[in-house]
């Protein structure tokens, strides 16, 4: 119940679209019933006469009929859909704000298909059973239970044989309209694979052919080819079976309205108005089947949707801002990590095991040691994307748990490995690190992360798209306009995260340039495979098992002949 309560709950704000499409449902079901029962008053009554005026009045109001009925059908399509999308807006809306304030360990269990899947697919469902639900069931109900009240009124031997094969259609109809539906969803799976298939094939084209994988790519898509195709016919099966079945019982619902009238006026106990007059009802009672037929698995669809959109909104955030939380204000920008232990799943073993130390105000300090040894770790603790398990980190003196997250990320500048920029112009990524930008601080922050110059030779300069993800820029540009982005955001730490492992010894050299102009006079944590960027470092922690193995500058580090110098050796090799 409270599932419902929760759904009904978002027609609040559109009371006014939902009682006129109520109203105009209503009125149309009574619309529909009218026709019929003119005619036989018509060939019961002025036809009958030679009644030429009332015949014409009866035609006119006939007509009127049908001029109110396709006024109501109008209303109907238009703000009834209206009344949908605006629900669907609404929940649209609040889930995707809800996603943002979703903590990464979410993101982590959950996959982007299926979080999209919510946002498209299921609000679809959800916003056309918020229209066409209620509005089939009133018209559906409504419109059966008026025309055999009237019916029974006619004829009642007539209206029970007429009655006949409802129950039989329904049944029919429901039982082989779910089998399809779900053979349809299959083949929308399918397709989806499909898709998955051809796109990944495509967009690896280079590792395809650099691999010599192209017979594993057919074979493996004309694996998910051959599912699509099978999909397929199972689907064609159970649509002939549905629509074959219904096709014959509603012939038959005439067949039995007209074997029975006819049987029945061969007995002398009805007329041939009578049965004229039931043709016509049956007519109008089938489409009114139909809807019901479709409203059932409407139903079914909209409530899984629906639970699937609660099941996202009902899930809380792992990190919040505790009661009474604060903007945090940084001043001197110095790092400290107190007794912390961290894991990223409880059942296996901790990540960071009391790890302790301290980072200076404006103090520039790399983190160094294998993979898996915690350097990412504990940027991401220190940015509270993850809570650790046990300790605490302080920023200034003060635990991070007792600020607001808002205003710790906004101290925090990131410059990643993996950098992601928006599908949009070099300004509008820029301006993602100070969104009040003008062009002249955009221009000043390309020339700090030496992008200055080949942006000034794009031809459309700063309104330059760059593509999907920034494909259109090389990896070092991609960087730099990263490390742009951060000096508009102007924090007073900055995590500097293996940004040049993958980079050439000349984008590295100058991205390395930008970065310590940008971290000039701020608190800089630099992550780093290749160690030779890292020997000005003002101090060195060496990560092992989730504890600092080593501290200290890059000479005194060498000379420990420990895990620094053979790191330092293995990274000077390969080079």
């Amino acid at each position: 119940m409270n599932l419902f309560k929760r759904f009904f709950s978002y027609y609040k704000p559109h009371m006014g679209l939902f009682m006129l499409d109520t109203v105009v449902a209503i009125i149309s079901s009574v619309l529909s019933v009218l026709f019929p029962l003119l005619t036989n008053y018509l060939l019961n009554g002025p036809l009958k006469e030679g009644n030429v005026r009332m015949m014409a009045i009866i035609f006119i109001v006939m007509f009127a009929v049908y001029v109110f009925q396709a006024v109501s059908t109008y209303i109907r399509i238009r703000w009834g859909h209206f009344l949908g999308v605006r629900i669907e807006n609404e929940m649209r809306q609040d889930l995707f704000d809800h996603l943002q304030d979703l903590s990464f360990s979410y993101f982590d269990k959950t996959k982007t298909g299926s979080i999209m899947s919510r946002i498209t697919n299921d609000l679809f469902q959800i916003a056309e059973i918020a229209h066409h639900g209620p509005e089939d069931f009133i018209i559906s109900t409504l419109t059966i239970f008026v025309s055999y009240i009237f019916m029974f009124s006619i004829s009642v031997p007539l209206a029970l044989i007429s009655f006949i094969p409802l129950p039989l259609m329904l049944f029919y109809g429901i039982f082989f309209g779910h089998k399809l539906k779900v053979r349809n969803r299959e083949v929308r799976k399918t397709i989806a694979d499909v898709n998955v298939d051809a796109e990944n094939s495509i967009q690896g084209i280079r590792e395809v052919k650099s691999f010599a994988q192209e017979e594993f790519q057919k074979k493996k898509f004309s694996k998910s080819n051959t599912k699509l195709k099978t999909s397929r016919e199972g689907m064609y099966v159970e649509m002939a079976n549905y629509q074959t079945g219904i096709g014959f019982m509603r012939e038959l619902y005439y067949l039995v309205t007209v074997v029975g009238g006819s049987v029945l006026i061969y007995f002398g106990l009805s007329d041939v108005s009578t049965l004229i007059t039931f043709t016509l009802f049956v007519s109008v009672v089938l489409s009114p089947v139909d809807r019901l037929i479709n409203f059932t698995e409407q139903l079914q669809q909209g409530i899984a949707s629906f639970e699937r959109f609660v099941e996202v909104m009902d899930t809380e955030p792992s990190i919040k801002d505790f009661e009474g939380a604060e903007d945090i204000e940084v001043g001197k920008g110095e790092v400290s990590f107190s007794n912390v232990s961290f894991s990223y799943d409880s059942g296996e073993g901790n990540v960071l095991d009391h790890l302790d130390f301290t980072i200076k105000g404006g103090e520039n300090v790399a983190l160094v040691g294998e993979s898996g040894a915690g350097k990412t770790t504990i940027v991401n603790l220190l940015s509270r994307f993850y809570e650790p398990t046990e300790g605490r980190i302080l920023i200034d003196g003060v635990d991070i748990k007792n600020v607001t997250q808002s205003s710790l990320h906004k101290a925090i500048g990131f410059v990643q490995q993996n950098v992601f920029l928006f599908d949009a112009s070099i300004r509008e990524n820029l301006r993602y690190g100070k969104g009040s930008a003008s062009d002249e601080e955009l221009w000043e922050a390309l020339e700090m992360a030496n992008l200055g110059d080949f942006v000034r030779s794009l031809p459309d300069g700063l309104d330059t798209e760059v593509g999907e993800r920034g494909t259109r820029l090389s990896g070092g540009q991609r960087q730099r306009l990263s490390i742009a982005r951060v000096f508009l955001k102007n924090p007073p730490i900055i995590v500097f995260d293996e940004a040049t492992s993958s980079l050439d010894t000349e984008s590295e050299a100058s991205i390395q340039d930008a970065f310590s102009r940008v971290a000039k006079g701020r608190t800089a944590i630099v992550i780093a495979h290749r160690l030779s960027t890292i020997v000005g470092c003002d101090r060195i922690f060496v990560l092992d098992k989730g504890r600092i193995a080593e501290e200290g500058t890059h000479e005194s580090l060498l000379n420990k002949n420990g895990i620094y110098r053979r790191l330092y050796a293995r990274t000077a090799d390969s080079i």
